[in-house]
């Protein structure tokens, strides 16, 4: 089915809170075989609560609201749907029961009653984590899922009772497959998959930037995972033929979660010593679970003195290339594996800005230095954006520098 979602709350107007209800439901409603064409925010208010319904059951034929479900005056959302549609509101004795056991009152004051009211021959959807049930309203072709506001609530609920309903309603599923990216631009990207992007209907593709990355999500809509399963592969093939390296994980799987499976594979040890990233390589590498099995340790040599006296950087080094230098990074790099005794050292120095920058060396100049079992290098970057952006990118680089390193060795 066609489907359209309305989250219902001021809160979310204000920008109180992120509506990560409408990320979530999107989601789950594409796997599920029906497509979000709009999504709506309205605040607390009857009158426009109503005017964005009408006008979205006019479109489609699926409308899922999140929010205006519990005791306070400002819930609005039953008795709305409930007057568009011409429905009284009857008391359901098992919601009251529940609405007893969870709150503890034996009798319950008229607020919390409120929320046992569901829409007369309305499906009641249990509330097993919080008070306020929902239900689906259905009026001929058309469909409207109530849901409770609160995250935690509305994902048990539909997980557990709307999904069963939606499954019914649904002849095809849509199925994605996303292929992560580093290392190329999202306008040099667009160029070498320009076909893929114009001339797919199904599955389609289609390129996400990210922060730092870019990636590909390539989506088949078929009566079945196996037979969309099958739509994605030959396209899938063929993207990976045309990038190569560059494409580095799949899905959720980040580039530290890669670093870190392949120091597995490889028995391999590592530490850092960082300059411009300030702790940033290290801090993604340890998010990693497991990460203790390869990681011995981290230095952030920010000044000369302690690239000197931490890592054992030359003094005639600093003096004649400076500390922004392939021969800074390759030292700073060789004196962490060597001061830890791993097996591989990896070192970032750089000029982040705002200020410090020069015309030989400007804001945005990054060296990354890697020493990896006595063979060692180091690469230059040129980066732009603002110093977080800098730092965020040099991290990503130095990550994805260490990445190929491994895979190469292990050819």
């Amino acid at each position: 089915m066609r489907a359209e979602i309305v989250s219902v709350g001021t809160e979310l107007l204000l920008g109180n809170i992120v509506n990560t209800n409408a990320h979530y439901l999107s989601k789950r409603l594409a796997e599920l075989g029906h497509f979000v064409y709009r999504q709506t925010a309205v605040g607390d208010n009857a009158k426009r609560l109503s005017e964005v319904l009408k006008e979205a059951l006019e479109r489609v034929e699926l409308v899922v609201i999140t929010g205006g479900l519990g005791p306070t005056q400002d819930d609005l959302t039953k008795e709305t749907v409930a007057k568009l549609f011409g429905l009284d509101l009857q008391l359901d004795g098992a919601s009251l029961q529940r609405i007893k056991e969870r709150t503890g009152e034996t009798v319950l004051s008229k607020a919390n009653q409120k929320q046992a009211y569901i829409p007369e021959g309305a499906i009641v959807l249990p509330n097993d984590v919080g008070t306020a049930p929902g239900c689906i309203i259905e009026k001929g072709e058309k469909a409207i899922v109530l849901l409770p506001g609160p995250p935690r609530e509305m994902k048990t609920m539909f997980e557990k009772y709307t999904v069963k309903y939606l499954e019914k309603h649904s002849s095809e599923v849509l199925v994605s497959k996303v292929l992560r990216i580093f290392g190329i631009r999202e306008s040099q990207l667009a160029g070498i998959l320009k076909d893929f992007f114009e001339s797919y209907e199904n599955p389609t593709v289609a390129p996400y930037a990210l922060e730092g990355e870019v990636t590909i999500r390539i989506t088949a809509r078929a009566r079945g995972k196996s037979e969309a399963e099958k739509l994605i592969m030959p396209v899938e093939s063929e993207i990976r033929k045309k990038l190569g390296e560059y494409i580095y994980a799949e899905g959720d799987t980040t580039m530290e979660e890669v670093v870190i499976e392949l120091l597995k594979k490889a028995g391999l040890s590592i530490s850092t010593a960082e300059s411009c990233t300030g702790g940033l390589v290290s801090s993604r590498l340890i998010n990693v679970p497991g990460a203790s099995e390869v990681f011995k340790e981290g230095v952030i040599a920010y000044s000369n003195e302690s690239k000197k006296n931490l890592l054992g950087v030359a003094s005639e080094t600093l003096r004649t290339f400076g500390a922004v230098s392939p021969r800074t990074a390759i030292e700073m790099a060789r004196g962490i594996a060597a001061v830890s005794g791993s097996n591989i050292g990896l070192a970032t120095t750089g000029i982040a800005g705002p200020g410090g920058g020069t015309k030989e060396k400007p804001v945005g100049l990054v060296y990354v230095g890697l020493w990896l079992n006595g063979e060692e290098k180091a690469e230059e970057l040129r980066l732009h954006g603002d110093r977080n952006w800098i730092r965020l990118r040099a991290t990503l680089h130095a990550l994805n520098i260490l990445r190929k390193a491994l895979i190469s060795q292990s050819k």
